[in-house]
C-alpha cells in the first residue's frame, strides 16, 4: 500500500494491519465466547457441559483442516476477494447457528465458520507480515493476534454478559451482523491491485521441508493446548473458587488483559530474542498451570493465575507465527495456514482431553492436562 513506506519511517504499522486485526477480533470472539456460555448452551440443548464443550473442539478442528486447505484452494484468487468471501461465509454460519434448534446443526455450523476463519487467518497473516517489510513482521503479527486477544478482553466478556441475560443466541446474532459489516469494510481497505500470487503449489510444499519450521509449529501446538485445556472449562474451575457464574465474565476480562499483554510482550521481545523469549514463556506457562491445581480454590489467587495464564501463554504466539512465515521464504501462504492449524490442534486436543479430565477428576482436571 502507498502508506507503507511512511509507516516504516514513523515506526507505525500500515493501516491495513489494523483493519485485519479488527477482523481477527470478531473471529476470536466467536471462537472463545462459547467458553463463557457453556452452561446456557448445555441447558438449551439438554446436554452436559462437557458435551457442549465440543463446540469449541469442533471449531478448532475446522480451523485445523480449513487453514491449510483454504490457503491452497484460494492461492490464485485475489487476496481481497478471499477475505471478503471468508467473512461472508463466517456471517452465514452464525445465522444458521442462531436459528437452529439442533445441537448437531450448530456443531456443523461451527465447523463451517471455522473453515472461513482459517481462510481469513491464512491470507490475512501473509498480508500483515509483508505489509511493512521483514523487520516489522513480528510486530505486525502481534497486532493481528492482538485483535484475537482483545476479543478476550472485550468481545468474550461482553458476549458472556449478554448471553447470560438474553440467551446465548444473542451474541451469535451480533457476530453475524458485525462480520457482514466487516466484509464491506475490509473490501474498502485492502488494495485490489497486485493481489494475485505468482508462487506455485510446488514452492509452497517445498517450504515445508525445513525441520525448524516444524519445531515452531510444534511449539505453537503444545503451548496453546495447555492454555486452552484450562480455558475451555474455566467456568467450573472458577465456581470451585467460589466465583459465581455471573462474575465469570469479569475473570475472562482478566484473562484477556493478560493475553493482550502477552501478545504485546512477544511482539516486542520476539524481534530481538525469539528463542529466549519463547522458552522462558513456555516454562512460565507450565508453572502457572501447575500452581492453578492447588491454588484455584481461592477467588483472588484463581483470578490472578488466570491473568498470568493469558500473559505467559500468549507471549509465544506472535513469535512462532512470525518465525514460521519467515522460514517459508517466498512461499508463506501454506505455512501461515499450518501455523493456524498448529494452534488449533492444540486447542482441539487440549479441550477434548480436558473434557474427559473434567468428568473424571472434577474442575481441577483440565489444568492437569
Amino acid at each position: 500500500m502507498p502508506s507503507a513506506p511512511s509507516a516504516s519511517r514513523t515506526g507505525t504499522l500500515p493501516f491495513v494491519v489494523w483493519v485485519l486485526a479488527a477482523g481477527t477480533f470478531l473471529m476470536g470472539t466467536t471462537e472463545f465466547v462459547v467458553a463463557g456460555l457453556l452452561p446456557e448452551i448445555a441447558d438449551d440443548f439438554n446436554v452436559s457441559v462437557s458435551h457442549a464443550g465440543l463446540l469449541i473442539t469442533a471449531f478448532a478442528i475446522g480451523m485445523i483442516v480449513g487453514s491449510p486447505t483454504m490457503a491452497m484452494a484460494t492461492l490464485r484468487l485475489p487476496q481481497r476477494q478471499t477475505l471478503i468471501l471468508a467473512l461472508a461465509v463466517f456471517s452465514l454460519g452464525h445465522v444458521v447457528a442462531a436459528l437452529s434448534s439442533s445441537f448437531t446443526v450448530v456443531l456443523a455450523a461451527r465447523v463451517v465458520t471455522a473453515l472461513a476463519t482459517g481462510a481469513f487467518w491464512a491470507i490475512g497473516m501473509v498480508i500483515a507480515t509483508t505489509a511493512d517489510g521483514p523487520t516489522a513482521a513480528t510486530r505486525a503479527t502481534g497486532l493481528m493476534i492482538g485483535g484475537l486477544t482483545l476479543a478476550n478482553v472485550v468481545g468474550v466478556p461482553v458476549g458472556s454478559f449478554v448471553g447470560q441475560y438474553i440467551g446465548w443466541r444473542g451474541p451469535i446474532w451480533a457476530l453475524a451482523v458485525l462480520s457482514a459489516f466487516a466484509a464491506v469494510f475490509i473490501g474498502r481497505f485492502i488494495s485490489a491491485q497486485d493481489q494475485r500470487t505468482t508462487v506455485s503449489l510446488r514452492a509452497e510444499f517445498n517450504a515445508l521441508r525445513q525441520g525448524r519450521l516444524w519445531l515452531a509449529l510444534s511449539s505453537a501446538m503444545l503451548i496453546m493446548g495447555g492454555v486452552m485445556a484450562t480455558y475451555t472449562y474455566i467456568t467450573p474451575l472458577l465456581e470451585r473458587a467460589g466465583i459465581p457464574e455471573s462474575a465469570v465474565p469479569l475473570v475472562l476480562i482478566a484473562f484477556g488483559i493478560g493475553a493482550l499483554a502477552g501478545t504485546t510482550t512477544g511482539g516486542r521481545l520476539g524481534e530481538r530474542r525469539p528463542m529466549v523469549t519463547t522458552i522462558s514463556a513456555a516454562v512460565a506457562t507450565a508453572l502457572v498451570l501447575l500452581l492453578m491445581i492447588p491454588l484455584s480454590t481461592n477467588a483472588v489467587t484463581a483470578t490472578a493465575l488466570v491473568l498470568l495464564m493469558g500473559w505467559t501463554g500468549f507471549t509465544v504466539n506472535p513469535i512462532v507465527t512470525a518465525l514460521a512465515v519467515r522460514f517459508a521464504g517466498d512461499a508463506p501462504t501454506l505455512t501461515s495456514g499450518l501455523t493456524t492449524s498448529a494452534f488449533n490442534v492444540g486447542i482441539a486436543a487440549g479441550s477434548a482431553v480436558a473434557g474427559i479430565a473434567l468428568d473424571s477428576a472434577g474442575p481441577a482436571g483440565p489444568p492437569v492436562v
